[in-house]
């Protein structure tokens, strides 16, 4: 039952992003004009002011690049790992290889070529659709949050959660105004990171209920219980529903 739960949330959190890949595939219209249009209306606002330029540099390919979403997943999966949290720790890492596999089948099997803008002013190797750079700082602040929400003050949550969406948010404008992706290629990287987050995050609700532990919300990130002592329970005190009456068991 509980894959079954898995499987159907992941099946329909894949549901935009499936609209998103049909719409780009048969290069419908619309979607057509507002990617070019914003590409070019951008490239135009860069090209006559540049030292916007130097910001969007900066934040793309320093502050919001895919290594530095990475370096700070990987330095919280050690965190937890020093925690004992091993559980955890590899749902983290998890989370965030799956999104970097998942995003480079997606774009090779897609090949859909990058903005071809006069005068560019960055450049950009391999497929355009889904984004990389938006897709990882959606998985990678996902990870984030989910993990640390429960050992940061209740006061200071507001202020995560948005620092979390504008980087999500800002390292897509920023790929955009570069020239480096359309607007459907960024909000592909968006769903398709929500995907995978969403099939990881309740495959490990799923372990939280075998092991007797309550279900969570997203505002008290995925394991409330790593800002106590004892992250994981102790091997001897996991307890399980017990299949003939559904009462838990040690």
């Amino acid at each position: 039952a509980r894959l079954a739960i898995t499987s159907a949330a992941t099946a329909v959190a894949a549901v935009p992003f499936s609209l998103a890949l049909v719409l780009v595939e048969s290069q419908w219209a619309p979607l057509h004009r507002l990617d070019q249009g914003a590409a070019e209306r951008l490239h135009r606002y860069v090209l006559g002011h540049p030292s916007w330029l130097g910001v969007l540099d900066f934040f793309t390919h320093i502050v919001w690049d895919p290594v530095t979403m990475r370096l700070l997943v990987a330095a919280v999966v050690v965190w937890l790992l020093r925690r004992r949290a091993l559980r955890l720790a590899a749902w983290a890492a998890c989370t965030a290889i799956t999104g970097g596999l998942v995003g480079l089948l997606a774009k090779n099997a897609v090949e859909r070529a990058r903005p071809h803008l006069p005068d560019p002013v960055a450049h950009a190797p391999g497929f355009s659709f889904p984004s990389g750079h938006a897709m990882t700082a959606t998985t990678s602040c996902a990870v984030l949050l989910l993990v640390l929400l429960p050992v940061i003050p209740k006061a200071w949550r507001p202020l995560a959660w948005a620092i979390a969406v504008v980087s999500v948010i800002g390292v897509g404008f920023t790929r955009v105004a570069l020239g480096v992706h359309w607007v459907s290629d960024v909000v592909g990287g968006w769903l398709l990171g929500i995907v995978v987050v969403t099939a990881t995050a309740f495959a490990f609700e799923a372990w939280r209920s075998d092991i007797g532990r309550p279900r969570t919300t997203a505002a008290e990130g995925l394991e409330p219980e790593i800002a106590t002592a004892e992250p994981e329970p102790p091997a001897g005190e996991v307890t399980a529903r017990s299949p003939q009456d559904g009462r838990r068991s040690r």
